[in-house]
């Protein structure tokens, strides 16, 4: 598949790259995108939940009442999780949710949200960029430019590239990361995906092994 390289003016600058057809042209597999997601979002889980049990909660650890007589249930602390303020029975406790996945699975899932893009047309290649300084409005002139300041879009650098990120990190719909950076859910997450030929270059090297 052949695709036009444009400027970050939008206009065609005359020359075309192939996307590889092992990476930007397969059948996606949804279970793999779906597990690599899934990954994505468990790493981002801080697990730092906790309620307190019988034994953390404070109080005194005198019998309230006597075991008999009383026409109610026994009760021997105040402590017991039936009483308002009592400890919670089988409370979350902190833990990681993350889980182990291959190599292999995780290239495959990138591979699938890539060619799912190109699938739909929404893949743009455009030819390397930089920013001497910060800008959020060349920013948003480079999106319009392409057409997709409308809609939520994904930068792949080739490099990181600061100015680029800098300019980048104030818009809500809009983000900029390196090749190396590059996940599934992120791909996903996005309406358009801008590849820098740079990018292109590492992207198709390290999915086609």
């Amino acid at each position: 598949m052949k695709v036009k390289v444009l400027d970050i003016n939008g206009k065609e600058t005359g020359r075309s790259v192939e996307l590889n057809d092992s990476v930007f042209g397969i059948e996606p597999n949804n279970h793999a995108v779906y597990l690599d997601v899934k990954q994505y979002l468990a790493n981002q889980r801080q697990g730092t939940h906790k309620a307190k049990e019988r034994a953390e909660v404070t109080g005194s650890t005198r019998k309230i009442k006597k075991q008999k007589g009383t026409g109610t249930a026994r009760a021997g602390s105040v402590k017991s999780p039936v009483f308002k303020g009592g400890g919670t029975i089988f409370g979350p406790r902190p833990r990681s949710y993350s889980f182990k996945l291959n190599k292999s699975l995780k290239r495959l899932a990138r591979k699938s949200a890539l060619s799912q893009k190109a699938k739909e047309s929404n893949l743009v290649v455009v030819e390397d960029f930089g920013f001497e300084t910060p800008s959020t409005k060349k920013f948003i002139n480079v999106l319009k430019a392409l057409g997709i300041d409308t809609k939520k879009s994904l930068f792949v650098l080739g490099e990181s590239n600061k100015n680029v990120y800098l300019s980048s990190r104030n818009l809500k719909a809009s983000n900029a990361v390196s090749s190396s950076e590059l996940n599934t859910y992120a791909i996903l997450n996005a309406n358009n995906l801008v590849i820098s030929e740079g990018a292109l270059e590492g992207i198709q090297e390290s999915l086609s092994k």
